[in-house]
């Protein structure tokens, strides 16, 4: 494991820290399929019996990283060019699909984009009063990925979700309680203690009453064929990211500017 996630164990909890604060946790791919090894890796150790999951310095994710660099993979060529979910779906896949273990997310900052779909992806989520929680994919041209089309609408309910993402909102902790984003808002500084005091709560609990409760209800939520859905996000913000209108959103948001928008 790089030291861009960290990990932690303290009794039966694993806690995994997003470690690039000096982007505000944003999502390179090297960070972002380190955040998935991680997960899986917890899945496979029959000591965790719970996962938490937040972020270092004042941020819990920012999203994808739109500064550029290197791209990576941790898949060879043959498998990436089958391969059509990539780490922004394999986030859902991992936290509820492939793990059966209650993941409880810490959101100490920011969550935006990807790194909203990552906070959603979680069972539980405790938010600082502070964060600000936002989907953000209209203001910079594309479309929700993340799971966060089948992960906002389980917890708002469909219209919550559709006024969320379509009108840009952001929630801050108690609003984010409010709206069903989140079951839980405490005080920022407090926020590290009572991420570690709930997942050791959980530990009290029977590891396979856990595990069968987890194993239920992830199934019950699954509505749709979760990884045909992934499959068509990934494929809508593809076709809007290759949009002029992507291009110019990207280019407004960097500039700090109203984008002009042409429909094409």
């Amino acid at each position: 494991m790089t030291d861009i996630v960290s990990v932690a164990d303290a009794g039966h909890v694993r806690t995994i820290t997003l470690n690039r604060p000096e982007k505000k946790n944003a999502l390179s791919g090297e960070l972002a399929w380190a955040i998935v090894d991680a997960v899986d890796a917890a899945t496979a150790d029959d000591r965790v019996r719970v996962v938490a999951i937040t972020g270092s310095g004042d941020a819990f994710c920012a999203g994808l990283d739109l500064s550029g660099g290197p791209r990576y993979t941790k898949l060879t060529p043959q498998a990436a060019q089958l391969d059509d979910i990539g780490w922004v779906g394999n986030f859902l896949l991992a936290m509820r699909k492939r793990c059966d273990k209650p993941v409880v997310a810490g959101v100490n900052g920011v969550a935006v984009g990807a790194g909203l779909g990552l906070a959603m992806a979680a069972d539980v989520r405790i938010v600082a009063r502070g964060a600000r929680l936002m989907a953000g994919y209209t203001r910079i041209g594309g479309s929700p990925d993340a799971g966060l089309t089948i992960t906002l609408p389980q917890a708002m309910g469909y219209e919550k979700a559709m006024r969320f993402m379509l009108e840009n909102r952001t929630a801050l902790g108690e609003e984010a309680v409010a709206l069903g984003l989140a079951g839980e808002v405490v005080d920022d500084d407090k926020l590290a203690g009572r991420l570690a005091e709930y997942c050791q709560m959980l530990c009290e609990w029977s590891p396979i009453t856990l595990r069968l409760l987890k194993r239920g209800m992830a199934r019950a939520m699954e509505t749709t064929d979760m990884e045909q859905q992934l499959r068509y996000e990934v494929a809508n913000i593809r076709m809007a990211f290759a949009s002029e209108d992507a291009r110019e959103a990207r280019t407004a948001f960097l500039e700090k500017r109203k984008p002009v928008f042409k429909g094409r």
